[in-house]
C-alpha cells in the first residue's frame, strides 16, 4: 500500500470525499501519474517530479500543485478561495470547481512535460 493510499484510508467522511475527488480527477487527467510523495507529503508524481498533493489540515483542505507559475494558470478563478504562493485553500463543502480543478492539473502536467 503506498504512503498515499495509506493517508486517504485514514481520512473519513466529507473531507476523504472531497480529497479522494482532486486525487480521482488527476488520474483520469494524467493517467501515467502514480502514488508517491513531494516534498514529504502524499502526492500523485508524474514522470518523477511531484505532480500535486492534496492534504487535510485543521481549518481547510490544502491543494498544493508544487509550482507558482501552474497556479497562476488559473489564479484570477480563485478570488473565492484562499491562496498564497503554491497553494490553494478550500473546504470539503464548497470545493474547487472541477474545469478550474482541471485546467491546473493539466498545466502543472504540461509543465513537467516540458522541463
Amino acid at each position: 500500500m503506498s504512503e498515499l493510499s495509506e493517508y486517504l484510508e485514514s481520512l473519513t467522511g466529507a473531507r476523504r470525499e472531497a480529497i479522494a475527488h482532486v486525487y480521482a480527477r488527476a488520474r483520469v487527467l494524467v493517467p501515467d501519474a502514480e502514488d508517491g510523495v513531494g516534498y514529504g507529503m502524499p502526492a500523485l508524481r508524474y514522470r518523477g517530479k511531484p505532480l500535486l498533493s492534496v492534504m487535510s489540515a485543521k481549518g481547510h483542505i490544502g491543494l498544493y500543485p508544487f509550482s507558482p507559475p501552474a497556479l497562476d494558470t488559473v489564479r484570477d478563478e480563485l478570488v473565492d478561495f484562499s491562496t498564497a504562493k503554491g497553494t490553494v485553500r478550500f473546504a470539503d463543502d464548497r470545493p474547487l470547481p472541477d474545469d478550474v480543478l482541471d485546467r491546473l492539473i493539466l498545466a502543472r502536467r504540461d509543465e513537467i512535460d516540458r522541463a
